[in-house]
């Protein structure tokens, strides 16, 4: 099975991404790039992406990228730890991208960043979260 495939199987059994319309561009253990239509159900009452969206978005990407890069033994992963640190607003109608990379691969646990930029390359949010490998 080549890694694209393994990625949209992962994307396809995360059911809050999906309906938030999450899409996987890259996965791996080293770094997980998606991307997310702002669209006018993810926004505050100003028409811009809510902050829940941003930190459920950036949860999933370093979710799966804990789930690329644990044991093959482990059963899972889930978060123990987040932080977001917002700095832009994106608009309704716009799409983000979000990047994620390891800070630490462990055995019991990873510490994952995340990106999450405009279109324009300015920042929405910086995101640092801890998952448990179970």
């Amino acid at each position: 099975m080549t890694q694209d495939l393994a990625t949209e199987s992962l994307a396809e059994r995360m059911p809050f991404s999906k309906l938030m319309g999450v899409k996987v561009v890259e996965a791996g253990p080293d770094k997980v790039v998606a991307t997310l239509e702002v669209r006018a159900d993810l926004c505050t009452a100003g028409h811009i992406l809510h902050g829940g969206a941003v930190m459920a978005f950036a949860d999933a990407l370093g979710a799966l990228g804990t789930v690329l890069s644990m044991p093959k033994e482990a059963k899972g992963t889930t978060t123990i730890e987040s932080k977001t640190n917002f700095l832009g607003a994106a608009k309704e109608g716009t799409t983000v991208t979000g990047t994620a990379t390891p800070i630490h691969l462990g055995g019991r646990t990873s510490v994952w960043q995340t990106r999450i930029t405009r279109e324009d390359g300015k920042n929405v949010a910086l995101v640092t979260q801890t998952q448990l490998i179970l």
